[in-house]
């Protein structure tokens, strides 16, 4: 099959030949359609992240099953699927108590000394996040990936595997807003954008969006916000704050740079929750203060939108399918494969809200 694979971390991907192993009896071959082109996947092609080269990287994906190992039960080839890195074993402390999205069991890869999941000239390749899916293939553990409805159009459902996932689900599950409840999302790519329809969705009152690019802006108004403003504007925090009576109740950062953190921060109202979705530089913080701790504010992180994603990916499908979920807006172009390096260079200028990689 053939899949982009990086060598070497600030170097261009390379479209390679990789032989991808037959199921074992809790895998899952699935043949990719489509798969989004998240920052995410930038951070370690750009070295900013660690990970064991060569590798694949992808994991925003979706498509249809070839064939399933032998004691897979949950789906069956030629269903529709969409998957997701929060692979999870079902069975450590944090999946038993419902924080799948923290498992980190070692039980959803293959042992240690086995045949590798993909390999290149007789050399494993390395599968990055559990899933590999700049390819045409993936071979992934049951437990990352869901069968959802075959209508659902699956350039489309490629995003609920991890951009609306980790937006619409800081909204869902990480935050709870409550219906009427005031928030703001700074930073209006493909997972900021989700935040700003699920808020819709849930009820919010005021939806504001936080963003230095204009178009990024009008993109955010049309899935739902009532308000939104240049983030880079000296007095943005003000106007937040004065907009609100006082700040928002729920602040969520798309971005992972410190200053977005720290503007989310700010524009909380006293007992007010700041929720870190993007990924940060590593040595980078984000911090309350001790008036902010004596208001009562809260900050928290949300990894992968504190999914339990067998439920939730099939629930926004649903939503998608009704007209309430407007995944069509977030998406901005579609390319080939081989086109993946163009891809990224337009996700480092950080203009647009979402490129998907197809498969013919």
């Amino acid at each position: 099959m053939k899949a982009a694979v990086l060598f070497e971390a600030k170097q261009p991907l390379e479209i390679r030949e990789v032989q991808v192993d037959k199921p074992g009896a809790h895998e899952v071959l699935i043949r990719t359609v489509a798969c989004g082109v998240c920052r995410s996947d930038l951070h370690f092609v750009d070295g900013a992240y660690p990970t064991p080269l060569p590798g694949i990287p992808g994991h925003e994906a979706a498509g249809i099953v070839e064939a399933v190992g032998s004691e897979v039960r949950t789906v069956k080839p030629g269903d529709a699927v969409v998957t997701c890195l929060s692979a999870f074993c079902g069975h450590c402390e944090f999946c038993v108590t419902g924080r799948m999205s923290l498992c980190i069991a070692n039980d959803v890869k293959r042992p240690r000394g086995s045949t590798p999941r993909l390999s290149m000239d007789g050399q494993p390749v390395h599968q990055m996040l559990n899933l590999s899916a700049y390819a045409e293939m993936m071979l992934v553990h049951e437990h990352a990936c869901v069968a959802i409805d075959p209508d659902m159009p699956l350039d489309r459902a490629a995003l609920l595997g991890c951009a609306v996932t980790t937006g619409a689900g800081a909204v869902f599950n990480t935050t709870d807003v409550t219906p009427g409840e005031t928030v703001c999302v700074v930073g209006c790519g493909g997972i900021g954008l989700a935040a700003v329809n699920a808020a819709r969705i849930a009820g919010a009152g005021k939806i504001i969006a936080l963003d230095p690019v204009p178009e990024k802006r009008a993109l955010a108004e049309k899935l739902g916000a009532t308000h939104s403003y240049d983030a880079t504007a000296e007095n943005v925090v003000a106007e937040v704050v004065e907009l609100t009576r006082g700040g928002v109740h729920h602040a969520i950062e798309a971005v992972g740079r410190e200053a977005s953190a720290k503007t989310a921060v700010n524009v909380l109202r006293r007992g007010g929750t700041a929720t870190i979705l993007g990924m940060m530089p590593l040595a980078s913080g984000v911090a309350l203060s001790a008036l902010d701790l004596l208001s009562g504010k809260k900050l928290q992180g949300g990894l992968m939108g504190s999914n339990r994603f067998p439920v939730d990916i099939p629930r926004l499908v649903d939503f998608y399918l009704r007209g309430l979920l407007d995944l069509d807006t977030i998406i901005a172009e579609r390319l080939p494969l081989s086109r993946i390096n163009e891809a990224f260079d337009e996700l480092r200028k950080g203009d647009a809200a979402r490129s998907v990689i197809t498969f013919d």
